[in-house]
């Protein structure tokens, strides 16, 4: 009688079963804005290869927590990307831009 009052509790032979947590890795590296590292003033809407880093495969502008830029240089770079688009030098929507 006492082996199915242990087995209806979850227990085996006397075990004890702990729930394992998940293999979460919460010390991911810090992240950084690129722009103040580097000493970047001023992001040149004339340069698409620099800027196509920050525009995903469809041609929308990246989050700035997948980035890591500040919201400055956030800011910078939208209107950079948009200017760019306005002038023909980067697609407003493309398949498979990358």
């Amino acid at each position: 009688m006492g082996t199915l009052e242990q087995q209806a509790k979850g227990k085996k032979d006397g075990e004890i079963r702990y729930l394992t947590p998940l293999q979460i890795d919460t010390n991911k590296a810090k992240k950084y804005c690129r722009f103040k590292k580097s000493g970047i003033k001023y992001i040149d809407y004339k340069d698409p290869d620099f800027l196509i880093k920050f525009v995903n495969e469809q041609g929308k502008l990246l989050p700035r927590r997948l980035t890591g830029t500040s919201l400055k240089f956030q800011r910078k770079v939208s209107v950079a990307v948009k200017r760019a688009r306005h002038l023909a030098i980067m697609p407003y929507v493309a398949d498979l831009m990358k």
